[in-house]
């Protein structure tokens, strides 16, 4: 999952960053018959403390309409904890990880869920 992850965001954060980003959120969907997505948005504050940071969104970088796409039959906890994986990884060697930790923070969960902090 790491290399379509990664390909994936290298794409997204190539392009500018909005300076009223502060932070990054990584919001998944449950789109149903074994089919998930992610996008990604920027927040214009970040709170670890406060789920609610997360609705301060700034941007969508276009992925609302290219989300990223899985298709795996699991439960929501395994699609959490494989997209934690990726993403971790990705911090630590990806593209633009130095883009995505410049900030306050970076989070990520279910949309209506909890928001996990990276």
């Amino acid at each position: 999952m790491f290399s379509e992850i990664s390909k994936w965001l290298d794409n997204v954060l190539e392009a500018e960053i909005p300076d009223e980003v502060a932070a990054f959120g990584f919001n998944l969907y449950d789109d149903g018959d074994c089919r998930w997505s992610m996008e990604l948005v920027g927040a214009s504050e970040f709170d670890a403390d406060e789920d609610d940071w997360l609705c301060n969104e700034v941007t969508d970088f276009d992925t609302r309409e290219n989300p990223f796409r899985l298709e795996k039959e699991a439960e929501w906890e395994e699609i959490l904890a494989d997209v934690i994986s990726a993403l971790k990884e990705y911090l630590n060697n990806g593209k633009y990880a130095d883009t995505l930790k410049a900030k306050a923070g970076i989070g990520i969960g279910f949309v209506d869920g909890d928001i996990e902090i990276l």
